[in-house]
């Protein structure tokens, strides 16, 4: 019997990765092994030592993942060959982890709070309230993404307090299982917090209640995964349907002549010319020169195999006014009804 197919996530254990990756790989089906950054779960992918790959793309408090945009963009050429073949979306629910330092049922409210500091009213108070005694934590750990979606809870109860980033939530909550002094604290999951007999001192501490993440799932241009841009029907040039643009997203990377008036509209106008709904756009700064960028976007629709669907001229279309582009993959919509 083969063995089971390896698929790579942002680690450690217990991450949001983890969670979006065994919801998209069933434990009986796949091994999922832990990396310690993004770059590495892209390392593994492109070197073949596992089949797929799970990476954070998009929070939607917080918007995009620059580190995993950065790796997209390969701008030291070291991933040529990965592509993006599916996605998951999981809601995240943060916690803050760490150690009581005080008797159950006070709830911390002794803490200098954004109110007392400014003698004004905060324009917005935090939906989550300490569950413990916050006045003896002085140090929190978590990965910089969770920072902007606790906004509210910080400022309301831990305001002034330092923030250290590290690769991966539930990576601090290892941290803070490992600080004997007691006074440090992670925000990160519910998984993390049990995995790591951490006390939970407040729960639910994102400002939006709908608070959730996109993760991407990669694989290797040549490996033998069943692709969207593979399906049957395209042979015999069976005609694009609104359904099939609904069904399927594309990723395509570009930069344009920065000198040249009109060259990045050019090329947004493009995917419009063959209906295409562009629902996102991001950029990067490019290093061919300074404030020179490389563009993301993403559209509805799938790239054909064969054939020539409306993503498929778009893309070359894209060869007379973009400097250069790739595309990037494409994959079915997971919030497709």
């Amino acid at each position: 019997m083969a063995g089971k197919e390896e698929v790579a996530f942002l680690g450690p254990i217990a991450s949001y990765t983890h969670q979006a990756a065994l919801t998209h790989f069933p434990s009986p089906h796949y091994t999922v092994v832990p990396q310690t950054t993004i770059a590495d779960v892209f390392a593994a992918v492109q070197s073949g030592s596992v089949s797929q790959g799970v990476v954070p793309f998009e929070n939607s408090s917080n918007g995009s993942v620059i580190f995993t945009l950065d790796l997209f963009a390969d701008l030291a050429g070291r991933n040529p060959e990965i592509l993006v073949c599916g996605e998951v979306y999981l809601g995240v629910h943060h916690c803050l982890l760490g150690h009581s330092a005080a008797p159950e049922g006070q709830d911390g409210t002794d803490r200098t709070t954004a109110e007392d500091v400014s003698g004004v009213s905060s324009p917005k108070k935090s939906r989550a309230k300490p569950l413990r005694d916050l006045k003896h934590i002085t140090k929190l750990y978590s990965h910089h993404q969770a920072w902007g979606q606790c906004n509210d809870f910080l400022t309301t109860h831990l305001n002034g307090i330092e923030r250290i980033d590290v690769s991966s939530t539930s990576k601090a909550a290892e941290i803070v299982r490992q600080d004997d002094s007691g006074c440090s604290a992670a925000i990160s999951s519910r998984m993390a917090g049990e995995l790591n007999g951490l006390e939970f001192l407040a729960e639910n501490l994102e400002d939006n209640e709908g608070n959730s993440t996109r993760f991407l799932v990669l694989r290797r241009r040549d490996d033998r995964i069943s692709r969207p841009d593979e399906s049957a029907g395209e042979a015999d040039g069976e005609a694009e349907t609104d359904d099939e643009h609904a069904r399927y997203k594309t990723l395509v990377s570009f930069t344009v002549r920065h000198n040249e008036p009109g060259d990045l509209a050019g090329c947004l106008a493009v995917f419009q010319k063959y209906g295409l709904n562009l629902t996102s756009i991001n950029s990067r700064p490019s290093n061919e020169a300074t404030w020179h960028y490389i563009f993301f976007v993403e559209i509805m629709g799938r790239k054909r195999h064969v054939g020539s669907g409306a993503v498929n001229q778009a893309l070359k279309g894209l060869d007379g006014v973009a400097q250069s582009w790739r595309w990037l993959g494409s994959w079915e919509n997971a919030l497709k009804a």
